[in-house]
């Protein structure tokens, strides 16, 4: 007589209800680490192949009972994108191409979004989800222009691993704090996020049919301090100077800065190195290698503040919407757990330490 354990025709565990699914997984790792069957005893009598069985062990060794439970599919619940997560995808669509990055797209178009924050962040969003995301960043499809490719990833690779490394060992054996600098404008027209209405009944948002906008200069820096300045006229060094005397003397006593800034011709200019001669003990200027803005952690409060301050709060004037800004920065200033969340995006967490 044979006793041995009765093959079941095979089944696909993927095509079962979830519930099942679940409890298929719970019975078959019961059954080798409890009964101490083995795996192939386990895949004859339950139906399935040996390989899922041997995934679904490994699960539980990572993750215990709780990486056994069916996750729901799709767009995960809280799977929305943070803002820093918004912040570093805007920041790599404007700088780089898809076959950059290896992507299987010449254009950026939505799937090759949906694919990029796949990449980066493990989120899986449908088209339309892209979609929503790429309008309210006020991207639109357009016929793109050709350029030269300016970004020159040797100087990005000089900055990670030779250039920040140096001025962080200078920082620390001075005693002095990083700051990370830029500015921004903020605009009347900028929209972000939708409202709900009844289908068929577009809603209707009252707004000032004039446009108006200011400008807001900003440092931060990864112990969560922010230091901001608002401004209507545009941005020259002698903007940029009253920033900076601001800026020292908001310092703690005896501390120098460094303050690190990309590029702009204002930052560099020649009154602005006059300016600092003398002052070497208090203020320090590093400059970002060119067209890497997603490299500057202050780049993600500038995306948080035209998304949450100046997009989707309502404005009638350049008083109201001014004070919009100045109120969200006013209370970010006073969670700096907000101002260090800036510095785990991806491609700043190098400046954490």
């Amino acid at each position: 007589m044979d006793f041995s354990t009765p093959k079941v025709p095979r089944i696909d565990a993927r095509k079962l209800p979830p519930k099942a699914q679940e409890a298929l997984r719970f019975r078959a790792v019961h059954a080798v680490l409890e009964q101490g069957k083995t795996q192939e005893e386990v895949a004859q009598m339950l139906g399935i192949a040996r390989t899922t069985v041997t995934y679904w062990l490994k699960l539980y060794r990572q993750g215990g009972e709780e990486a056994l439970k069916i996750k729901p599919r799709g767009r995960p619940k809280g799977g929305k994108l943070l803002g820093w997560q918004a912040a570093t995808i805007c920041s790599i669509i404007r700088d780089r191409c898809p076959d950059q990055l290896k992507l299987p797209f010449s254009l950026w178009t939505r799937e090759a979004v949906g694919q990029l924050i796949e990449r980066k962040f493990g989120i899986r969003l449908s088209i339309w989800t892209v979609g929503r995301y790429l309008r309210r960043w006020n991207f639109t499809p357009q016929k793109p222009l050709k350029r030269a490719y300016e970004r020159n990833p040797k100087e990005v690779k000089a900055w990670l691993e030779k250039e920040y490394p140096r001025i962080r060992k200078r920082a620390k054996e001075e005693g002095a704090e990083i700051w990370w600098g830029d500015e921004t404008g903020i605009r009347s027209d900028h929209q972000a996020g939708r409202s709900w209405a009844p289908r068929g009944e577009t809603p209707v948002v009252e707004v000032s049919g004039k446009r108006f906008r200011f400008n807001m200069i900003s440092a931060i820096n990864n112990r969560g301090k922010l230091k901001f300045m608002i401004f209507r006229e545009r941005f020259t060094t002698e903007v940029f100077l009253e920033f900076l005397r601001r800026l020292i003397r908001s310092r703690e006593k005896g501390r120098k800065i460094y303050l690190i800034v990309d590029n702009h011709r204002v930052h560099r200019a020649k009154r602005i190195k006059e300016w600092l001669k003398g002052k070497e003990d208090e203020l320090e200027l590093h400059y970002l290698p060119r067209y890497s803005p997603e490299l500057n952690p202050d780049e993600y409060l500038n995306q948080d503040v035209k998304t949450n301050a100046g997009g989707r709060r309502r404005k009638r004037n350049m008083e109201e919407m001014e004070g919009n800004v100045r109120s969200y920065l006013m209370s970010t200033q006073r969670q700096p757990e907000i101002v260090r969340s800036y510095f785990r995006a991806p491609m700043v967490r190098y400046a954490l330490d």
